[in-house]
């Protein structure tokens, strides 16, 4: 599973990361997208719902959030 570790950065940084894998995600590859920015997680459902996606947000603990993107078989 590739991993995005954006601690600290604000959208759409994020986000471009995370298109950055589209084709990754597009082989059946997993990415675990960790962010501190709660905007982030909802451009990532906006964008998983647009592309197809799945995704599964974690709070792993408060303010922080481990989300799986994965693409539908």
């Amino acid at each position: 599973m590739k991993r995005i570790d954006c601690l600290g950065e604000i959208c759409p940084y994020p986000m471009l990361l995370l298109q950055k894998e589209y084709d990754a995600l597009c082989s059946g590859e997993s990415v675990l997208l960790i962010t501190d920015h709660h905007c982030t997680l909802s451009a990532v459902g906006v964008y998983c719902d647009a592309q197809g996606f799945r995704y599964s947000p974690d709070e792993v603990i408060p303010g922080v959030w481990e989300i799986t993107i994965t693409a539908k078989q």
